[in-house]
């Protein structure tokens, strides 16, 4: 974590609100996430972005959530040409064809039971560690799972976001 303003996090407090915007919604697809990340600007440190990021997820209904997880793309099916998606599920890439169609199948599952994208914070996870993840949390309550997944997305967004702030 940074205490001081990093060029990123300069450049990203001198955009106009559209672009900003812009680039929240490249963290995270909740619109209600990045109005209340766009109104505190600017941010002092990364820490501070941090913490904002933090209580915005915290706040999140369960409308929102699934705004926020709709902008994932399934474990093993990184989003054509977005290299967040692919370098976030790099642990996929020398994945046997069993192991990505056994997640495919349990994607599908997670996806008929909660009604929404199996979320993980996939950054520096095997495509073994993923799958044995779905297989626990398929178990889970849907309030439960919402709440396991909203600690994913803070992760998640925390990775993003120190990106941002280092200006990659």
């Amino acid at each position: 974590m940074t205490s001081s303003t990093t060029p990123g996090l300069t450049r990203f407090n001198a955009l106009d609100d559209a672009a900003a915007a812009a680039e929240l919604h490249e963290v995270c697809a909740s619109s209600a996430w990045g109005s209340k990340m766009l109104a505190q600007r600017p941010y002092a440190t990364s820490d501070a972005l941090f913490a904002a990021s933090d209580a915005a997820m915290a706040e999140l209904t369960t409308a929102d959530l699934g705004e926020a997880m709709a902008g994932h793309p399934p474990i093993g099916r990184p989003k054509p040409g977005d290299p967040t998606s692919a370098r976030e599920q790099r642990g996929m890439a020398g994945a046997s064809e069993e192991l990505k169609a056994e997640l495919l199948e349990l994607n599908l599952a997670y996806q008929d039971k909660f009604g929404h994208v199996f979320l993980i914070c996939a950054t520096g996870a095997t495509g073994e560690q993923m799958r044995d993840a779905v297989k626990v949390r398929i178990e889970n309550t849907a309030e439960v799972e919402r709440e396991i997944a909203r600690g994913e997305l803070v992760k998640i967004n925390r990775i993003r976001l120190t990106r941002l702030a280092e200006g990659e």
